[in-house]
């Protein structure tokens, strides 16, 4: 029931983004839409002194977070960004803006990431400082959806088992004001809330964070671990200590 309310809401979004010509691409219907203003968001993100004094960001690889990404890769930040899908048996690519040689557009881009960063895995991270994430919807509460894959979901639960996301560590997303709802968004246990919004035109201060603690294995089917080589690696190490406990 869940996952039809949660697309009822995320057509809602997607149709009057369409319908403002807010987006960039054809459509923002099944993506996480590429917003006009995404630059003066990520600007208006980097106002912050949370932002200023980060020094480690994670951001998920969508073009609405691409100048976000860019923007720290200028204030000198490492960012890891994620594979796209997870795909690779190191699933975030490592964007240290002292060993690019190309710009940090260029660098920070999704389509571009795997020619100029290596991959890394979760074990050779950084404790990380603040956590992109990109949004179809989300509510003054801080409850978000994306576009129902769930990969932004698991990249945070890796780092969080991993000790690697703590308490103090922001969790944002940028999005048009069109994707701010009134009204309750339906969430599950592993769904990850954010502290802050940021639009184009303002900063809002979510007011029910919730972090789940790491990954619900039971949430999982073997088909999804199966096709996410971290996961899979994870998943074959818990088996083998439950063999010898």
């Amino acid at each position: 029931m869940h996952d039809e309310e949660k697309q009822l809401v995320r057509t809602a979004v997607w149709e009057a983004l369409d319908a403002a010509g807010a987006v960039r691409d054809e459509t923002a219907h099944g993506r996480i839409p590429n917003f006009f203003g995404a630059e003066a968001a990520a600007r208006r993100l980097a106002d912050l002194d949370i932002w200023k004094a980060a020094k480690v960001v994670k951001s998920v690889p969508d073009k609405a977070q691409l100048p976000v990404r860019s923007q720290a890769l200028r204030e000198g930040k490492i960012v890891y960004m994620a594979v796209p899908k997870l795909a690779t048996r190191r699933p975030f690519y490592l964007l240290d803006p002292q060993k690019l040689s190309v710009p940090h557009d260029f660098a920070a881009s999704s389509k571009h990431a795997a020619d100029v960063a290596p991959t890394v895995d979760v074990d050779q991270l950084r404790p990380i400082d603040v956590v992109v994430l990109g949004s179809v919807a989300v509510n003054r509460a801080g409850v978000r959806i994306g576009k129902g894959a769930g990969y932004s979901d698991l990249e945070f639960a890796l780092l969080s088992e991993a000790g690697l996301i703590r308490r103090e560590t922001l969790v944002v997303t940028t999005v048009h004001s069109l994707q701010v709802v009134d009204g309750a968004i339906p969430a599950t246990e592993h769904d990850v809330n954010v502290d802050l919004i940021v639009t184009p035109d303002e900063v809002i201060q979510c007011t029910t964070p919730h972090r789940p603690p790491g990954i619900f294995w039971e949430h999982l089917d073997e088909r999804k671990i199966s096709s996410i080589p971290a996961l899979l690696a994870q998943s074959q190490s818990r088996t083998v200590e439950d063999r010898h406990s």
